[in-house]
């Protein structure tokens, strides 16, 4: 049976600054629909479409060859048409992007195609080699201390080229932590870190989304 295709809420004082929530490969799970209702409790209005197409996979190989088998525009469609209808149905002004993992990197990338747009991006163990140029946005990013997906060349890399165009780039790592450490749908799930990240994450967006 076809999932959510997204996952949409707002506080109940109605319409905040935009969060668009990036899932990693894990898909819309419910732990995910559980932060966005953490950032609409803050109030924030906040969608997060389901960049999995409806799949959840039952092993983190599963998910890996399935999104090595998605169409790159598909998802970059997707991620571009859903930041715009979050900022038509969120208050004026730019919105944010928190992502994880593949949602991470995807929310690097839109923060460069959406300048006028993207105002902050969180991205918790994503990576972009692409050039910055032009971007607006400010930058958190949550890095693990073992990551069998990002080397230390590709970080430092992404790193150099933030800084080349003066960017605000704050980049923490968290020791003994692996790739997925802030998601309890996987097996490198580490709450303590987890929760500094998250506690992080919730004050960079206060400052990135300040009016």
């Amino acid at each position: 049976m076809p999932r959510d295709q997204a996952y949409f809420v707002q506080s109940d004082q109605g319409r905040g600054r935009g969060v668009l929530v990036l899932h990693s490969l894990w898909g819309l799970t419910s732990s995910v629909k559980s932060r966005c209702d953490q950032l609409a409790d803050e109030g924030y209005t906040v969608l997060a479409p389901d960049i999995n197409f409806g799949e959840l996979p039952e092993s983190q190989q599963e998910g890996l060859d399935r999104l090595g088998a998605a169409s790159p525009d598909r998802l970059a469609n997707l991620v571009l048409s859903s930041a715009r209808l979050l900022n038509e149905q969120s208050t004026a002004g730019p919105i944010a992007i928190v992502g994880f993992g593949m949602g991470g990197s995807l929310g690097l990338w839109a923060s460069v195609r959406l300048k006028d747009l993207v105002k902050g991006v969180v991205s918790y163990y994503g990576t972009q080699q692409i050039d910055f140029a032009g971007s607006e946005s400010t930058y958190l990013i949550h890095y693990a201390s073992q990551d069998e997906f990002i080397s230390d060349d590709e970080a430092a890399f992404m790193e150099a080229t933030m800084g080349l165009e003066g960017l605000g780039v704050d980049v923490q790592r968290y020791p003994d932590t692996e790739h997925g450490f802030c998601e309890p749908d996987g097996e490198s799930f580490d709450p303590e870190a987890c929760e500094r990240a998250w506690a992080r994450t919730l004050q960079f967006l206060r400052v990135a989304l300040a009016d």
